[in-house]
């Protein structure tokens, strides 16, 4: 698929998407999900660019840091909040801890929720996630709760959660996405995120 020109327009739109990992671990699958998003846009869908947002230097949330009435942040949160404020749309790679979203995942959706400037707000996402049992499908749809009070719009097809330890493998010893049906999977997630996306801006238009 080539880039989706919008309606009216002679140049393409390139919709700017944040991709925000849930674990912190090195070789997490989470970040192999978004490595892989990546390869594919850039391969098949030029349309997305891909920012991967690091949120493992975020201090844990706490007012006490805030000032300037609560919109002024530590400097790394006032990174944070600004690639968040930049993108388009979403894209969540979120393991499950505990039935729920990690604790590094949470920080990160109330750091940028804070303040007169809401971040996430109005805005396309997706969720994917690797894990065991339910491929942290739980976990998926405690972050779908959170994300109704930050107006979040989440595509709700095709679901993706990818039951890492089944046959056959699907992530080598590094992270990396290596099984080409749950690439395939993984590509129809990207373009619908696209397509919704460019419906919910063009509505604004």
């Amino acid at each position: 698929m080539g880039t989706v020109v919008a309606p009216g327009s002679a140049k393409p739109t390139v919709l700017r998407v944040a991709a925000i990992s849930g674990s912190l671990r090195k070789n997490s699958w989470n970040h192999g999900l978004i490595r892989a998003a990546q390869e594919l846009c850039e391969e098949f869908i030029p349309g997305l660019q891909i920012d991967h947002v690091d949120i493992s230097n975020l201090p844990n949330a706490n007012p006490d840091l805030e000032t300037d009435g609560g919109d002024s942040f530590p400097p790394e949160v006032e990174a944070f909040r600004a690639r968040v404020l930049a993108a388009d749309c979403f894209l969540f790679a979120s393991p499950e801890y505990n039935y729920s979203v990690t604790g590094s995942m949470k920080n990160a959706l109330d750091w940028a929720s804070r303040g007169s400037v809401k971040c996430w707000a109005d805005k396309a996402a997706a969720i994917v996630c690797a894990g065991a049992d339910f491929g942290g499908g739980r976990g998926s749809l405690h972050l779908r709760q959170i994300g109704i009070y930050l107006d979040i719009h989440f595509i709700n097809k095709p679901e993706f959660h990818v039951r890492a330890f089944d046959d056959p493998p699907k992530f080598d010893a590094e992270g990396n996405l290596t099984d080409a049906k749950t690439r395939e999977r993984l590509k129809r997630v990207l373009l619908s995120l696209q397509a919704f996306a460019l419906r919910l801006h063009h509505k604004d238009e």
